[in-house]
């Protein structure tokens, strides 16, 4: 249940005053609260201002900087109405010591304005100035008052992002009687901690970032806004942290065998293991040998040898007397991970099998009894599979392909198909580690830093596509010489379309300049014909592929050398680097081309050089979050990207840190939240709507 003490907060917000259920709505759709529950006062109050206004600014009118905003004192000169049935603006002049200045009003109502601005008199008008033809003028000032109404001008005004609709005014009195509904919370930080960086308590920290006195007052560094923010990550943190708890509780299973299954495994494989990869097989071993469940995430760059690691695992996992599993994201991915562990498990006797949305119902029945006895080993298929009614006679370990698909809910969900299963997931997006902390802060991590041996580096070069049949001859002149490339074109939200002409188009055009057939893959192709296009390519009947992004994750043409990814200012840097991917995994050297149509911008441009300059997916993945920020890292944003409404990812990445380090710490010393700390701890998780933590404290 949640503390009575924070039902203020949870008010609905058309209980303040002012606020009617024409702007309780649209507060509710822009605060981004799910659409069944309206916002309340706690939402509101999370709502930062993202600038300040500074009215003391008074230069005069001629010391005026364009684009500034400023407050004049000012005396009225005259009014110039615009002809009847004229569309110019109504203007105003006036001026003071240093010059004169005009005020413009489009669509006015005459009577007030003649009210509000009287010729011969003074008035202190405060707005943005603009400069036109070295003349100053200000389109509808924001506030106009007489020298003895001055004092009514807020000297210092919060600016907060706003929707359509919904005024500044408006707003800013909501936030204001909001603060005044905020009660007497305990304090639930670290009393030795909150001194240290002298840190105003909770309600002070958000009246100063609703009230600020200065700019700093709004920086991420301020005392108030780094307690908030430090707050959330706190909340976020704890949460992951009784997650782990909670399946940890569970109990796990010590699997502890002699290793002959997977040293065969090993032993089988046609190259050395990488130092990473061996480091990351004993992480694993140890986590199998405890009796607490495994909860690992295995990053690798694209073609550092995931799969490899997992049946390891997995063999690990057989010989102790289980079985695993093996959940891809794709039907694609599933069958290429069944195919390429295929040769490997016959060799050392691991009995594998595939499960996929095609099989027919006696396929599926045949294979649910073989699971059953215990006649499968490994098992590999796409999630839904393992959503419904698949049942195992003793599931040992889950490995799971592409986490961002896979949140913490399927991570709990998944444990009741065994007893004590072990989950490692796999992931071949390099994610910075603070987003790592954020998303996996339950559980542990083993990174792959090295490529297999043989592995070339790409080169990468970006062109621009007024150079095109430049290009276009140098392909002709590589496939010549027995090689094969790669042509993806991107994908336009806006219309399918489009896409499907421009990619049919460009398949059009290589055919003809390089005279011969060309495979085709898009998202319109059933899956059959996909299938066929890369056999096609893959076994060198064709020896180009054009494509949109569907071949981004997973597929594998070891041959390939030259992969042209067209507009490639349309791309994120995470997808670039997927895409380059898909070279380079052979003994030749390899390229990949980055077509760019010009001018480029800023971000793009900052992109294309990182592309050029490193193909080291972690320190891309850095520099993708610096540009596009934390939001948008995993391609989208409900792919397990922390939902923060205060802390940013970058600034308060050393904050993410220490409540890490925090929320540990709490949960060894009162695993179940009882002592006032905790109970104060409680309130923090329900106020950042993290409360789904509180119930596996119960459940447990």
């Amino acid at each position: 249940m949640r503390p009575p003490l924070l039902d203020p907060l949870f008010a609905p917000v058309s209980t303040l005053q002012g606020v009617g259920p024409k702007i309780a709505q649209l507060l509710t759709e822009f605060l981004g609260s799910s659409p069944d529950r309206e916002a309340t006062v706690a939402d509101l109050l999370f709502h930062i201002p993202s600038g300040l206004i500074d009215r003391r600014h008074r230069p005069g009118i001629a010391y005026s900087e364009s684009g500034q905003i400023v407050t004049l004192d000012v005396t009225i000169d005259r009014h110039q109405a615009p002809p009847r049935g004229s569309k110019a603006p109504y203007r105003i002049t006036a001026f003071d010591d240093t010059g004169s200045i005009a005020f413009v009003f489009f669509h006015p109502r005459r009577d007030w304005l003649m009210k509000m601005f009287p010729e011969g008199e003074r008035r202190i008008v405060s707005g943005k100035v603009e400069w036109f033809n070295d003349r100053p003028q200000m389109v509808h000032p924001d506030y106009v008052v007489s020298p003895e109404e001055a004092e009514t001008l807020p000297a210092l005004e919060p600016v907060y992002p706003l929707t359509a609709g919904l005024s500044p005014k408006t707003l800013q009195k909501a936030i204001g009687t909001a603060l005044e509904r905020i009660p007497h919370l305990p304090e639930w930080l670290d009393e030795a901690h909150q001194s240290q960086n002298l840190w105003p308590d909770f309600t002070a920290s958000l009246t100063t970032l609703h009230h600020p006195q200065e700019q700093e007052d709004l920086s991420p560094a301020s005392p108030a806004l780094a307690r908030v923010a430090y707050d959330e990550l706190l909340a976020s943190q704890l949460a992951l942290a009784l997650v782990r708890a909670s399946m940890r509780k569970l109990g796990g299973i010590a699997r502890r065998p002699s290793g002959r299954l997977q040293r065969d495994v090993i032993a089988a494989l046609p190259y050395t293991l990488t130092g990473s990869q061996q480091t990351a097989i004993a992480e694993i071993n140890g986590d199998l040998a405890e009796p607490v469940r495994m909860l690992r995430l295995l990053q690798g760059d694209v073609g550092a040898g995931k799969t490899v690691v997992a049946l390891a695992a997995m063999a690990q996992a057989v010989e102790a007397g289980g079985q695993a599993a093996l959940m891809a994201p794709t039907e694609i991915l599933a069958r290429q991970h069944f195919a390429s562990m295929g040769p490997i498990c016959e060799k050392v006797g691991l009995r594998l099998a595939l499960m996929t949305g095609k099989d027919t119902t006696r396929e599926r029945r045949l294979t649910q009894e073989r699971l059953d006895a215990g006649e499968i080993d490994i098992l590999v298929g796409t999630h839904a599979l393992f959503q419904g009614s698949v049942t195992f006679k003793d599931l040992a370990l889950v490995v799971v392909d592409e986490q961002h698909r896979f949140g913490v809910h399927q991570r709990l969900a998944l444990s009741a198909k065994g007893r004590g299963v072990d989950v490692l997931v796999m992931t071949a997006t390099p994610i910075p580690r603070t987003l790592l902390l954020s998303s996996f802060g339950d559980m542990d991590v083993s990174r792959l830093t090295d490529k297999p041996a043989g592995r070339k580096p790409v080169t990468t070069v970006s062109v621009s596509l007024d150079r095109l049949d430049e290009i276009i001859s140098r392909i002709r002149a590589a496939i010549a010489e027995g090689q094969k490339v790669y042509w993806v074109c991107p994908l336009v939200e806006e219309s399918e379309k489009i896409d499907l002409a421009a990619v049919e188009d460009r398949h059009r055009v290589l055919e003809q300049a390089l005279r011969q057939r060309i495979s085709l893959v898009h998202g319109r192709m059933s899956a059959d014909e996909k299938d066929a296009a890369m056999q096609d390519f893959k076994e060198g009947r064709t020896r180009a592929l054009v494509a949109t992004t569907v071949i981004e994750v997973g597929v594998d043409v070891p041959d390939a050398t030259i992969i042209v990814i067209e507009h490639a200012e349309r791309f994120g840097l995470a997808q670039l680097h997927q895409l380059r991917g898909r070279v380079g995994r052979g003994e030749k050297p390899s390229s990949c081309v980055l077509l760019y149509k010009g001018p480029l911008g800023e971000t793009a441009g900052a992109r294309l050089n990182i592309m050029r300059q490193t193909n080291d997916g972690f320190l891309i993945a850095e520099e993708d979050l610096r540009l596009r920020g934390g939001g948008e890292i995993l391609g989208t944003r409900q792919s397990g990207t922390p939902g923060f409404r205060i802390a940013n990812v970058e600034d308060h990445a050393d904050l993410m840190e220490v409540a890490r380090d925090d929320a540990r710490l709490i949960l060894e010393r009162d695993p179940e939240l009882q002592s006032d700390r905790g109970q104060a701890l409680r309130c923090l998780l329900y106020l950042f709507a993290r409360d789904e933590a509180i119930r596996l404290l119960r459940a447990g």
